[in-house]
């Protein structure tokens, strides 16, 4: 049974409503975090054992509010996942799907997991090899606030980018994708695979796009793996109701 335009504009509508709620909690981690912003932005610091720079006299406070309101969207990201997850499952609850916490769980755990690769894998990595180009005539300058949305950026892409399985087997659940037609497109997946890894990378090296490639793939054979697990369970469901 495909999914119906309303299905979707209710889900949609549950989602408006429950934004009030995230942006409420990412406000209380906003606050209680500030205080601690400076910490948090030298254990940032660390990857990059350099002194960073102030373009500007508010720019260092700037670059404190903003690294508060990425932190509180990080720590947010259980409640957000909840608000989504709630909105979009009773799509899923109409296809049979009954157990809703393992979803849940699943996304969160995957999304840090990303994020924590990044932070001590891909990250460090990347900053030692962009600082490589110095020299004794060449000294960088890192902007603060730069330096904070660089980190950011990257450290959120890769917690969404570990999303990429789960996303696959709900698609597969909701006859949306079908492992056969991932299998079958394999090559381009891995050239996308590529293309990404080189533009979401901090440095252009084989190397680090590997860090980044080579999970990724990972990522999207699990995904297969999972939508074909999926599609043998659903046969199974329907060979007795065929017989009855």
């Amino acid at each position: 049974m495909a999914i119906k335009r309303e299905e979707v504009l209710g889900a949609l509508g549950q989602l408006r409503r429950g934004l009030l709620m995230m942006i409420l909690v990412v406000i209380g981690w906003g606050v209680l975090l500030y205080p601690f912003s400076k910490i948090v932005l030298r254990s940032l610091q660390l990857n990059l054992q350099e002194d960073l720079a102030a373009f500007g006299i508010p720019e260092a406070f700037l670059a404190l509010l903003k690294l508060t309101l990425y932190g509180s969207l990080f720590l947010s990201v259980p409640v957000i996942f909840y608000q989504i997850w709630k909105s979009f499952s009773p799509l899923f609850q109409s296809k049979g799907l009954k157990s809703h916490v393992p979803v849940l769980l699943a996304a969160i755990l995957l999304f840090y997991l990303g994020a924590s690769f990044c932070y001590f894998v891909t990250l460090p990595f990347g900053i030692r090899f962009l600082l490589g180009y110095q020299s004794s005539h060449l000294k960088p300058m890192i902007s603060v606030g730069k330096y904070v949305s660089f980190c950011a950026g990257f450290i959120f892409a890769f917690g969404l980018i570990f999303e990429l399985p789960l996303i696959i087997a709900l698609l597969s659940y909701l006859k949306i994708v079908q492992a056969s037609f991932l299998t079958q497109q394999r090559r381009y997946a891995i050239l996308l695979i590529a293309i990404l890894s080189a533009v979401l990378t901090p440095t252009p090296d084989f190397f680090n796009m590997a860090l980044m490639g080579g999970p990724l793939y990972l990522l999207f054979e699990i995904g297969i793996l999972l939508a074909k697990i999926i599609e043998r369970q659903r046969r199974k469901m329907e060979v007795p109701s065929m017989n009855l």
